[in-house]
């Protein structure tokens, strides 16, 4: 494999599935598990007072735009061309980097709650790497 591949992946397709990622994220941490989420970290945001930055916006969507480029790539790479493929390699993706590194911080970290933040964190990330690899391996 080489970045060649850059040549042959669908950009718009890339730009849609970030943008995927990025709307499940902010249903994911905002009224579906938010407060669950925020008590797993032990963030209060009564406690500070303070509005959040533009960051906790603008650095995921960048994040999901370079990792689904990645998944782009990979799919091209590969020859993934349908529904199951792109859910194969969502996946393997997601459980063989995104989970295992999830769970090491989980185990690591110093969280309160390290079991609930693995289960909110990762599950969302592995439904938007899934997601995004769909999107990238079936759009022509």
């Amino acid at each position: 494999m080489s970045f060649d591949v850059l040549g042959d992946v669908n950009w718009l397709a890339i730009l849609v599935g970030a943008i995927a990622w990025f709307i499940i994220g902010a249903l994911w941490y905002g009224p579906l598990f938010g407060k669950a989420w925020m008590a797993s970290t032990g963030i209060d945001p009564r406690a500070s007072g303070e509005r959040p930055s533009a960051a906790i916006y603008v650095f995921p969507l960048l994040a999901y735009l370079v990792a689904t480029v990645a998944l782009a790539m990979l799919a091209e790479a590969t020859g993934s061309s349908t529904l199951g493929h792109g859910i194969i390699l969502g996946v393997i993706v997601g459980i063989g980097f995104g989970l295992t590194l999830y769970a090491v911080e989980a185990v690591f970290g110093t969280r309160p709650k390290p079991g609930s933040w693995f289960l909110i964190s990762g599950a969302y990330q592995l439904i938007g790497v899934v997601l995004a690899s769909v999107i990238v391996t079936v759009w022509d």
